[in-house]
């Protein structure tokens, strides 16, 4: 936070000289509010990000033609506040125009359409629509594919969220193909204890629990969990996570004590790493309620 702090204080002081010098429609006072914005989005600050992002819109929509490129960074920086904030439905709209304009103005294989694809792809994952997911995901990695080195860390990343569409809609072969596609590149391109690697190890577990081989499941679940156990504070919620899954594969195989002890881990580390209304620690408590009953 203190390195926000600084960031925030140098941004204001920037704002300041800006605005005594430029007229109050020049683009490059929106350049300013927007950096202030992104300040306040890794602060979590929502409702100031949308006061910084909306001042920097209202410049840009004056001051420059329909179909520029800053407008279109504008709609997708407000898009991803919307989306942080659960308003996936205006999340989604303003991405849309941010994607108009980038499909006017940049050739068809540019990294920012991919991104764009990225953005909504993801939005439709958490709004539940996996087979909208999946399409936008696939637009986005045949793009990354054109312009990316076959080793790139990033297309593991794109190789993760299309197997994750796939194992939400249960086709585990297809989900299997792309977390391997995923894990043969982390595995060479990333030192042991990096945390995607973690999340390769992760994915493939999951799948596995999902498909009922509960002992495969716990040998990938485990190898995520080492790696991240080095890799971060102990207080981290993915930490928590690993602990929950690795207790629920546990109690799935039907071995209730050591399944406790992995849940208690995980709630211990929600409650403190998360807010006492976040879903996911009422989704442990849960978990540890059924337990008790066995």
């Amino acid at each position: 936070m203190g390195t926000y702090s600084k960031a925030l204080e140098f941004s204001e002081k920037a704002l300041n000289i800006v605005e005594k010098t430029l007229p109050s429609n020049h683009p490059d006072l929106a350049i300013s509010y927007n950096n202030i914005a992104g300040v306040y989005s890794n602060m979590s600050n929502c409702s100031k990000a949308l006061e910084f992002h909306d001042k920097s819109l209202n410049i840009v929509e004056k001051a420059l033609p329909p179909n520029h490129l800053l407008l279109a960074t504008s709609y997708n920086n407000i898009a991803g506040v919307y989306s942080d904030m659960g308003n996936y439905s205006k999340a989604l709209e303003l991405y849309d125009k941010s994607l108009k304009i980038g499909e006017k103005a940049l050739p068809p294989n540019h990294p920012s359409l991919a991104a764009s694809y990225n953005n909504i792809g993801r939005l439709y994952d958490n709004m539940g629509d996996y087979m909208k997911a999946l399409g936008f995901y696939e637009k986005a990695l045949k793009i990354f594919e054109k312009v990316l080195p076959s080793n790139h860390s990033d297309l593991a990343a794109f190789y993760n969220n299309i197997g994750l569409m796939y194992k939400h809609m249960g086709n585990y072969p297809k989900a299997f193909e792309f977390y391997e596609k995923a894990l043969n590149i982390v595995e060479k391109a990333l030192h042991p204890n990096h945390p995607l690697l973690a999340t390769s190890y992760n994915n493939i577990a999951g799948v596995y629990s999902d498909m009922g081989n509960y002992s495969k499941a716990l040998e990938f679940y485990e190898k995520s969990q080492k790696i991240k156990e080095k890799a971060l504070p102990p207080n981290d919620p993915s930490l928590a996570t690993s602990n929950n899954n690795i207790g629920m594969v546990y109690y799935n195989m039907g071995n209730y004590s050591k399944a406790r002890s992995f849940l208690e881990k995980a709630l211990t580390i929600a409650q403190k790493s998360l807010p006492p209304t976040h879903p996911t620690i009422k989704i442990m408590i849960d978990n540890m309620n059924h337990i008790e009953t066995m």
